[in-house]
């Protein structure tokens, strides 16, 4: 039986994560779960799993969550603050720890897990998005293991030989006789669509996807393809991939959740139903399978399956993203953090859709960084970038 912490747990990923241990009760045992402020979640959580330990991010939902667990008799610790989450990400009894905090607060979390020589069943996209090269550096030296839950690089993963996916990171793609990695996308609600008429999108139309259910930040992403370019960073790190080695094609019935071309023709293509329990499902018991409870694919009722290349005028954050690689951490680490100051600020209706991208590009511009050695430098870059951006965000305001 494995012994689980989820950091995130009330979280869609860490959701996901809780369902599938249901449906395998005598493979797996939450030791430790892991929120922010969702004590309400969190309390329904502990009842059906009974960690050992809770840490909830916020003091005050701790505090409720403590005098809530005590009236029902739940003997589940509970923790609050950074530093108690760190400490139940690096437990000793640990078999795997799924990273699925969103955003910069997951880095630390994870990092802790890393430096504990942890299992990580990663879906907390900045900790390779900002911190590629300090992370995997951390996974070599500390003996951990880092397998992917999102869908299209957990797709790649289940494509890739055994020799590469026991050597994450470290294994040379070419010499394992792979010529190319393809990354599919959607291409968000409103592919096709001219981009004069982007500007007058709302955020419930944004947040829209034909296909996935996801939370609003991930969907504005979506539509923007902004997470494909944050996939794209991600997929270079994982994989150790070289531009050239990497594709990202429009798939818009996101049935093909990526693909693995090899140098002798062949494709291996990972399709199954926008369902993330599959992929969560399969790290979880790699190198077996195990029941996800998802459904599967019924090829008698499927429509045509259609592929095209990503135009970089349709979807310039795209290509901002893929240069913000090929300039360095610190360029990526401004990138990820105005665009999430940017797509809060399009959800409370303070810029336009197509305002994200200029937000994004003129934070770039306007900003110069050392390359960061360490967390704290990525954490501090993040800060910076964000006044920056709240700042281009006003001024924008003002002029329209």
């Amino acid at each position: 039986m494995k012994k689980i912490t989820i950091l995130g747990s009330t979280g869609s990923v860490g959701i996901s994560v809780l369902s599938v241990i249901k449906k395998n009760p005598f493979l797996f045992k939450v030791i430790a779960l892991v929120a922010n402020k969702n004590f309400l979640i969190m309390i329904k959580q502990c009842q059906q799993f009974n960690p050992d330990w809770v840490a909830m991010k916020d003091e005050k939902s701790a505090k409720i969550l403590r005098k809530k667990i005590k009236k029902k008799n739940i003997k589940t610790q509970v923790l609050s603050g950074t530093k108690a989450i760190c400490e139940l990400a690096s437990l000793k009894e640990n078999d795997q720890v799924v990273s699925a905090i969103v955003g910069t607060a997951g880095l630390l979390p994870t990092l802790s897990a890393i430096y504990a020589g942890k299992v990580i069943l990663l879906a907390n996209k900045e900790s390779l998005i900002t911190c590629g090269d300090i992370f995997m550096k951390a996974v070599i030296s500390n003996n951990a293991k880092i397998l992917p839950i999102d869908s299209e690089h957990n797709a790649i993963f289940q494509s890739l030989p055994k020799s590469v996916q026991k050597n994450l990171g470290t294994s040379r793609l070419s010499e394992n006789g792979i010529k190319s990695i393809i990354l599919t996308a959607s291409g968000g609600p409103f592919y096709g669509l001219k981009k004069k008429f982007l500007s007058s999108v709302t955020p419930f139309q944004t947040c829209s996807h034909p296909n996935w259910s996801m939370g609003k930040k991930v969907s504005v992403d979506s539509a923007t393809m902004m997470n494909k370019g944050l996939e794209y960073a991600e997929a270079r790190w994982l994989f150790n991939a070289s531009p050239s080695e990497i594709e990202i094609i429009i798939h818009p019935q996101s049935i093909v959740h990526s693909m693995v071309q090899y140098i002798d023709g062949t494709t291996l293509a990972h399709l199954s139903i926008p369902d993330m329990k599959i992929a969560i499902s399969y790290a979880m018991s790699w190198p077996n399978r195990i029941n996800s409870g998802a459904n599967s694919l019924n090829f008698k009722k499927m429509n045509n399956l259609t592929f095209s290349e990503p135009s970089f005028i349709e979807f310039p954050c795209l290509k901002l993203a893929i240069d913000a690689f090929s300039e360095g951490q610190a360029a990526m680490t401004v990138l990820n953090a105005a665009n999430e100051v940017a797509v809060s600020a399009f959800l409370k209706l303070k810029i336009s859709f197509n305002d994200i991208f200029k937000i994004n590009s003129d934070t770039l511009i306007s900003s110069s960084f050392l390359e960061p050695t360490s967390v704290e430098d990525v954490l501090e870059i993040d800060k910076r970038t964000r006044i920056i951006a709240n700042k281009k965000i006003a001024s924008l305001m003002i002029s329209n």
